[in-house]
């Protein structure tokens, strides 16, 4: 026994010292230019991969510098380096037959350069194309590709079991540039049985800027000859803490933010991508000076991008809020540069909202009520209509409260000179029936139309107002159909003069200055008081 295993320890020694011996007879720099050839004529660009050597345990070759070209209507700088590249090979056929069959790729740390034009081209666009379909490059380039013609028109006989691109940084920016370009770490691509001519699977994942990741997983191909970037595709993507302001989506100064995690499932034809599913948005932000939303909040979506236009279609997103929900539909268009705010055209839409639900968004978008108020109870429907950039938007359409209250303050119990005059005393909540306004809100500040307003134990409150940038108000309101109970017991005459039955002033006025957190609300007592001595003695006081 000892003698037989000392046999098979020299057999293993021979033929390990034998495998080890095999690159000092096989120079794998000698198979350099039919690759270098190979790649040019599938990729359609100049390819350069450094000195070659073999690694016979790996089954690869091994270069320590790669260099493919871009598209010289793009840049004149590489459209993708790396550091290494490992080529795998069919030993058997490279040993005995001196032949170069290619079994696969993995690109260790490359650098990749993508760029879009204005008009919606990429510099990957043109990969592939004009490509010969027959087989080219000799018998190296023969073998390698299996002497294959290619089913698809336009498209080269080329083919490997696997493609890998390990830790890479891809660089996005657009022609001509516009600001810093968006990087992304640690890009990781695998590819497996691929082929121009037919459909391949391949999973992708990299980090986002601010901390985010992305990771995909689909299929692709057939491998579109004319414009590889409209190339037919499928996939399940997952968004993990997206931050569209440190992605560059987003312009800071807008003042919006949030933090998404988003799960998608898209499918491209090459013209368009339609894409549904969901997002929980976490410390969501509308406005400067806004307090992030302390819950998530969940978003449902549809979607479809033409990829040429660089331009989508909103079919629905929506907001669940209760038994309800806000939808949300229209058209976007992202920034040319690719870096900013979209261009948005939407229209927002709910019913019966419950107000105690909405509580996170108007937190969200700094919604501020008198003295610390809060709203509780009833609904809100709204239909308005958004437009601009988010730096820039405007958003206008009619709002109708039904049924709230506001508490914390009592707008009766505030109205300078009517509660001064009836000695009430402060209350503590405001109910309304309804309030109805059309609102436009632009960076030039708020404007209130048609404000209708019934207020519980108080009246009827009409007119109109504005808030500046600054938060300064200036409403002009009518108060009518005034009760003793909403204006305190300040005498039979002056509630009819408030209610318009003496044939004088319809109403009483009510100026609202200030800002939304400490509102001053002022009632014209002297002019009512003048009309209603004269309406009850018959003469001037």
């Amino acid at each position: 026994m000892k003698r037989w295993a000392k046999i098979l320890i020299v057999i293993v020694v021979v033929l390990v010292a034998a495998v080890a011996a095999i690159p000092l007879f096989v120079n794998a720099n000698t198979f350099r230019p039919a690759i270098e050839k190979q790649l040019a004529s599938t990729l359609g660009r100049s390819v350069k991969v450094g000195d070659l050597k073999l690694s016979m345990f790996s089954g690869s070759m091994v270069s320590e510098d790669l260099s493919v070209a871009d598209d010289p209507n793009f840049s004149a700088s590489p459209f993708l380096t790396a550091k290494t590249l490992r080529i795998g090979v069919s030993l058997r056929s490279l040993v005995f037959s001196h032949e170069l069959e290619l079994r696969g790729f993995q690109i260790e740390s490359p650098q990749i350069n993508l760029i879009r034009a204005a008009n919606g081209t990429w510099n990957f666009s043109s990969i592939g194309r004009h490509i010969n379909t027959g087989t080219t490059g000799g018998a190296a380039a023969s073998a390698a590709s299996g002497g294959s013609r290619s089913a698809v028109p336009g498209v080269p006989p080329f083919s490997v079991a696997l493609i890998e691109v390990e830790n890479g940084r891809v660089a996005v920016t657009t022609l001509p540039a516009h600001g810093e370009p968006s990087i992304y770490e640690h890009v990781n691509i695998t590819v497996r049985d691929f082929s121009f001519a037919s459909q391949f699977p391949f999973e992708l994942s990299a980090n986002l800027p601010g901390d985010g990741a992305l990771s995909m997983k689909g299929k692709l191909g057939p491998i579109n000859g004319d414009d590889v970037a409209t190339t037919p595709a499928e996939a399940k993507i997952s968004l993990k803490h997206l931050d569209p302001v440190a992605a560059g989506f987003l312009n800071p100064d807008a003042g919006v933010s949030l933090v998404a995690d988003v799960e998608t499932h898209a499918v491209s034809d090459g013209k368009a991508l339609t894409a549904n599913g969901t997002a929980e948005l976490q410390n969501l932000k509308l406005r400067k000076g806004a307090t992030p939303a302390s819950k998530p909040i969940d978003i449902a979506y549809g979607l479809t991008h033409e990829l040429k236009e660089n331009s989508g279609q909103i079919e629905d997103a929506s907001v669940k809020l209760g038994d309800s929900a806000i939808h949300a539909s229209g058209t976007y268009q992202p920034a040319e540069s690719g870096i900013g705010d979209p261009l948005l055209n939407l229209k927002l839409s709910g019913e019966n909202l419950p107000i105690n639900e909405l509580q996170q968004l108007m937190t969200a978008a700094a919604v501020r009520l008198p003295n610390g108020s809060v709203l509780k109870g009833g609904t809100l429907s709204l239909n308005l209509a958004v437009h601009g950039e988010a730096e820039a938007l405007a958003i206008a359409g009619p709002l109708a409260l039904a049924n709230t209250r506001l508490v914390g303050f009592d707008i009766g119990s505030k109205i300078h000179g009517i509660a001064a005059l009836s000695g009430m005393k402060t209350g503590d909540t405001t109910e309304f029936e309804r309030l109805r306004l059309n609102v436009r809100m632009t960076n030039a500040g708020v404007v209130a139309e048609r404000i209708d307003a019934v207020i519980g134990g108080m009246g009827e409150l009409t007119g109109s107002g504005t808030v500046s940038p600054a938060d300064q108000l200036d409403f002009n309101l009518i108060l009518k159909g005034a009760t003793a109970k909403g204006i305190g017991k300040v005498g039979v005459g002056l509630l009819s003069t408030l209610n318009g039955s003496t044939g004088g002033k319809s109403g009483v006025p009510i100026r609202i200055t200030g800002t939304p957190d400490d509102p001053s609300i002022t009632a014209d007592v002297g002019g009512i008081l003048g009309r209603t001595t004269k309406s009850i003695f018959g003469k001037k006081n």
